[in-house]
């Protein structure tokens, strides 16, 4: 039993040790100051200075009561060593907020934890969002995460494909293009065959998946990467 007891005991301990060497602040916000009022669709930007031994996604949570939020939020990249990281989020509805905490680590649930924590007020509310200039750091710290983005993402076009990875692709390309047409087909075959509500019962898995390609072939058109 004591042994048992020491074990867990240690396990608390190193992950404790781990967590704490992660360290961030929040620098300043956008729109700034203790108590701040959100307009329809806008969002919250937070300037956060972290420190870490080791990479971990940074991101700023909302929070009413010790409570999270319901809130879009960003895509964090990478981060190791220290410097500043851009996080935003944006309430899904009107309401309140009165926490802010910083998040690091790698999006699961066991492996991320709160880091820091910023007392604010923040009112959502249903009126449309002024026209206005942002402050020059959330651009510039844009700007970081997509030079970064972009370099990941050319080095992982230049990893070469390997015969098995060739051969799943092929075969869940082959598969997906059976179902597809099998799909097309069998509703066809119905919608020649039958009479009555039974015909439009077979148009409409046409209709829908027609619609769904044409999303594809839009989103591809206008983003090579949106259905990657």
């Amino acid at each position: 039993m004591r042994g048992s007891t020491l074990a867990a005991l240690i396990l608390v301990l190193g992950t404790a040790i781990a967590r704490a060497a992660v360290t961030a602040q929040v620098v300043e916000t956008y729109p700034a100051g203790a108590s701040v009022s959100l307009a329809r669709n806008e969002a919250l930007y937070v300037r956060i200075a972290y420190s870490t031994d080791r990479p971990v996604s940074v991101w700023a949570r909302p929070y009413l009561r010790g409570k999270e939020v319901a809130a879009r939020s960003n895509a964090s990249i990478p981060h190791d060593g220290s410097g500043e990281a851009l996080g935003w989020f944006e309430p899904v509805e009107p309401g309140d907020i009165d926490e802010i905490r910083i998040l690091a680590g790698d999006g699961s649930k066991a492996g991320t934890a709160v880091v820091a924590s910023h007392p604010v007020h923040v009112s959502t509310t249903d009126v449309s969002a002024p026209c206005a200039e942002r402050p020059a750091w959330i651009d510039a710290l844009s700007r970081q995460e997509d030079v970064v983005r972009r370099a990941d993402y050319e080095r992982r076009m230049r990893e070469p494909v390997s015969a098995g990875d060739s051969m799943f692709l092929s075969g869940f390309m082959l598969t997906t293009l059976a179902l597809l047409f099998a799909g097309f087909a069998w509703p066809a075959w119905g919608l020649l065959r039958w009479r009555g509500g039974w015909r439009y019962a077979a148009a409409l898995p046409i209709a829908v998946m027609a619609f769904v390609v044409l999303r594809i072939v839009v989103d591809t058109t206008r983003d090579p990467t949106a259905h990657n």
